[in-house]
This record gives C-alpha cells, structure tokens and sequence, in this order.
C-alpha cells in the first residue's frame, strides 16, 4: 500500500537526463573558467605580472576544497580533479614542463606528476636530483619534483646559489592514509616574486661541528631536521621561528625556499588546518 501512495517512481532514463544535465553544467563552468583565464592573461600582460604559480592560492583552494566535501565520491578523484584544473589552466597561461627524479623508481614519481599535473603538462624524467635542479635554473619556468625523503647527500646546497631555484611547494597538499599519490615531494621552481606560501621556511645549514644537542634543540623549537648529510643539514621550520637562535655559533645557513602548512585529513579537522612545520 505504502508504494502506491508514493509519487512516481523516477525512472533509469530520467536519472540518466539529469547526469547528462549535470555534465554538460559542469563543462560549460569549465569553460567559463577558461574565458576568465583568458582575461586573467590580459591583465597580467598589461600590468607586467610574474609568474603563473601561485601556491600559497593554491593551498588556500584545496584546503576549502577538502572542508567542503560530503557525498559519495572519494577525495582522492576530487583532489586530482582540482589539482589538474589548476595545473592546466597554469600551463594555458604560461606553458610549463615538470621534471621529476625517478632514481627511487619512475612509477612512483610518473604517478605523482600525472595525480598533481595531469597529462597535459609534458614530465620529463631525470635520473638524479642534479638533472632536475639543472633543468629547472635552464628553463623559463619550469617546475622540479624532489623526493622529501631523497637519499641523495646534501642535494639541496646547490639550492644556496644566487638564482637557484628554490622549493616553493610540498605536495601532497592534503596528507592522508593510503593517498594514491603519496610520496612527499618537494617542488621546485625559480625563486617567485610574489605568490609564494610562507608558512613554513626551508634553510640549508652547514655546521662547523657536529653537535649531539642540536636535534632535540630543534624538535622543542617547533622545527624539524629534514635531512642530514655529514655536516650539512636541511631544515623547516614555522615562519616566525627566528633560526639562527637555535644553531650553533658558526653555522652557515641560507633560506632556500618555503612551502604551505601541512594539511594532514587523517588528523582531527581543527588539527590538520592548523598545519605542521614540515
């Protein structure tokens, strides 16, 4: 009795008509997306702007992105979805290549570019962190991809030169259990004049001497040694850390670039946004 007091059944054909509604909604946003870009080229030819990348914008997107997120489709397809828009529409406006170190192996590297980049941003492959470094400081504004956790020696000391690239992002920008495209990764690119995210700072440190204090002095600042290798060490801290407090007299040390707050969405949600200092 109770299905006949129901209203009409909707029926395969009609949920079929509102999907297609709703696709065809969907792209033609995309294209208005694209007209605005369009006008966004204008604008910046006009006023003499920088640099496409802006990852500090970037990161503020997907962070609203991840809190307003409900329903049945996983985060990870939503997460890539916006992450190629915005990558794509970055290479519409000013084309750029991504270049990755693949000496940990190429899958894992190919499968991060293509979950962050998408497939029409070109990826060259470079077996070293050198090759990638090079590329970078030789082209007009590429980006590079660097394992965090690259077993490379002090690989980020070339980073110190005037003009070098600099690290400018850490990706994944949202952090979580099982991310199909998890590999912590740094991104490289020259140094931007505007844009950057400056939550976190990056500092290479070469000491004179090694000193057994100098981690757990580190670790209580709110900082964290990110690599170490003999006596060079790479460092991230908050930005209002003053650094040079907590180092050793005669430590050399340079900013080599910053990235975005961690946002970790395997952690409480008021936790994860107020990010980590690595």
């Amino acid at each position: 009795m109770a299905m006949l007091d129901r209203p009409t059944q909707e029926t395969l054909a009609d949920l079929r008509a509102e999907i297609d509604r709703i696709d065809a909604r969907m792209h033609e946003i995309l294209i208005e997306r694209g007209e605005i870009i369009d006008r966004l080229i204008a604008a910046k030819s006009r006023s003499g702007s920088g640099s496409a990348f802006r990852p500090g914008r970037e990161a503020d997107m997907m962070r609203r992105l991840v809190a307003r997120h409900k329903g049945i489709l996983p985060l990870d397809t939503v997460e890539s979805v916006w992450r190629i828009i915005i990558s794509t529409f970055t290479f519409v406006q000013a084309p750029y290549t991504v270049h990755g170190d693949v000496s940990a192996g190429d899958a894992p590297m190919r499968d991060c570019c293509r979950f962050h980049f998408g497939f029409t941003v070109p990826f060259v492959p470079h077996l070293g962190i050198g090759g990638v470094i090079d590329a970078v400081s030789g082209s007009q504004g590429d980006l590079g991809l660097v394992p965090v956790e690259a077993a490379a020696g002090p690989w980020w000391t070339p980073l110190t030169e005037p003009a070098a690239p600099q690290i400018i992002a850490r990706l994944p920008f949202v952090e979580r259990r099982d991310h199909p495209a998890g590999m912590p990764l740094f991104v490289l690119a020259k140094p931007l004049s505007d844009g950057a995210a400056r939550d976190v700072m990056l500092y290479s440190v070469t000491l004179e001497r090694w000193d057994d204090a100098l981690p757990g002095r580190i670790s209580d600042a709110g900082a964290e040694i990110i690599s170490v290798a003999d006596h060079a060490l790479l460092i991230s801290a908050p930005n209002a850390l003053n650094v040079r407090e907590i180092l050793p007299k005669g430590a050399d040390f340079a900013e080599i670039g910053s990235h975005a707050a961690r946002f970790d969405f395997s952690r409480p949600a008021n936790e994860a946004r107020s990010g980590s200092a690595t």
